[in-house]
């Protein structure tokens, strides 16, 4: 397969690390988060909700937040979309979900002050889950494949290595043609085939948009695969309980993106047995990607939960968003093929050098104020700076990592060598540039005069746009390192 991605390695996804990792800004406060449930140990413990009254559900969102106090773009959910998991145990603590333009995300409903533990805002049960083992034997969690169904025939001839998709595919195919099923009812706030960015579902003429061969490549591979596995499966011989779960290649395609954009891959505990696991989770599945998240996920096996958890000592007013990493280490055309979106501020976004010009590594650092290591670069903002500060984003935190560098004991740069270097990096950048056929401005008008475009084209202009301004912003991150390494 050409993908460049492991398709068969999702448990970078959709987990932050609660260590403490840095991803391109500040650093966290560095806490054990791990739950103790012997008798002498902790219990973390939930964000108290917001009380209405002195008898509060601790599920406060079945009340929906007046109107006014959502920002203009975002509306409340549905109550329908609490309901139905509030019913089954789900359980949530001073957050509210909320969707706009851009589909669904979690919001702060109340101020929270930071401590030295790490608060739960969101528990969900094991029975809302679909989860199925990453190795033979296959085994779900809970276990809704019936003996003898012949969708567990389909899972089985899946590729044991590559194919965890197309299997958590089919398992939410199966799901939602099963009655009384609960994801019957979430599939309803699900995003559809048009809302969706996945580029799993784009045209031709949309991936030529790309401006990156080996991407468009890589999808229509994809694309391919999904479409033989279809065929292979769904012929006009199968039974109709196998049929009607996928009665055209565009729903089973759909599927798969939903597989492939919202799995959550972890080890969880369920009574003795650890079980590496591939896993489709209910409104945490609706927290948002950030290179800098104020939560993370927590398997709590005693009771078979996953919590979501604010980071210990974050701070958090009402109305922030409540986001996790979904993949850390990756550059954007990795999101772009696993999540149809991408960043222009993405600290691991990487440019390929191809010349002999190289800059001093200790001085770019130390001009930017850039510390740690090349794997845990962060801004330090606590150290005082001549101006600039604003400057800094992931995108110079990635310059720092994808420029050419050099670095020599106690030698110091010699300015004339560093500004000669500075000229040529700065010239291999406007080649790139100049190698793409629109320009970031175009891009940008192309994105403002096409309000009603496909979700998967504006993904498409957004990324080929985020990647023309990251090489702007390394020329101009070297135009600020020559200013301040000769004065």
């Amino acid at each position: 397969m050409a993908s460049s991605l492991p398709l068969h390695h999702p448990s970078h996804c959709l987990i932050s690390n609660p260590q403490g990792f840095n991803y391109g800004g500040s650093p966290r406060p560095r806490f054990s988060f791990t739950t103790k449930d012997t008798d002498k140990g902790t219990r973390i413990q939930p964000i108290k909700a917001k009380a209405a009254t002195t008898e509060a559900s601790p599920f406060p969102l079945l009340q929906s937040p007046r109107a006014e106090d959502s920002p203009s773009e975002l509306e409340p959910a549905d109550p329908d979309f609490y309901k139905i998991g509030f019913v089954r145990s789900m359980r949530a603590y001073g957050i509210e979900f909320k969707e706009g333009p851009d589909g669904f995300g979690v919001y702060a409903s109340k101020d929270v002050e930071p401590l030295r533990r790490a608060r739960v805002i969101m528990e969900i049960p094991l029975e809302l889950m679909l989860t199925i083992s990453q190795k033979l034997p296959w085994m779900f969690f809970p276990d809704i494949v019936p003996v003898g169904h012949p969708i567990f025939d389909i899972i089985n001839s899946t590729d044991p290595e590559t194919g965890w998709d197309l299997r958590l595919a089919c398992l939410l195919l199966y799901a939602f043609d099963r009655e009384d099923n609960f994801w019957q009812l979430y599939s309803d706030f699900l995003p559809s085939a048009d809302e969706c960015p996945s580029l799993l579902l784009a045209s031709e003429e949309e991936l030529s948009e790309l401006q990156d061969p080996n991407l468009a490549s890589t999808m229509r591979e994809q694309q391919r695969r999904a479409l033989e596995f279809w065929e292979k499966n769904w012929h006009s011989g199968v039974p109709l309980k196998i049929k009607r779960l996928a009665r055209d290649s565009e729903r089973f395609i759909w599927a798969l993106s939903m597989a492939q954009s919202r799995c959550i891959g972890m080890q969880i505990r369920i009574g003795a047995l650890f079980q590496d696991s591939n896993m489709l989770i209910p409104y945490a599945d609706m927290l948002n990607h950030s290179f800098q998240p104020n939560c993370f996920l927590h398997w709590r096996f005693k009771d078979r939960m996953l919590e979501v958890m604010i980071n210990a000592g974050q701070r958090i007013k009402k109305g922030d968003e409540m986001t996790i990493n979904y993949m850390s280490g990756q550059q954007n055309n990795m999101l772009m093929q696993r999540y149809g979106f991408s960043s222009s501020v993405n600290p691991w976004d990487v440019i390929q050098f191809s010349g002999n010009a190289r800059i001093h590594l200790d001085s770019f650092l130390s001009v930017f104020n850039i510390s740690g290591l090349p794997q845990e670069y962060y801004h330090n903002t606590d150290r005082l700076s001549s101006g600039g500060d604003t400057f800094v984003d992931g995108a110079v935190i990635a310059a720092a990592r994808t420029l050419p560098t050099w670095s020599d004991g106690d030698v110091p740069p010699i300015p004339s060598m560093e500004r000669r270097a500075i000229k040529e990096l700065q010239e291999e950048c406007r080649q790139m540039l100049a190698a793409f056929p629109t320009n970031s401005k175009e891009d940008q008008n192309i994105l403002d005069s096409m309000p009603d475009a496909t979700r998967t084209l504006e993904a498409v202009v957004k990324y080929r746009l985020h990647r023309k301004l990251f090489i702007e912003k390394v020329m101009q991150a070297l135009d600020l390192y020559q200013e301040r390494i000769l004065f």
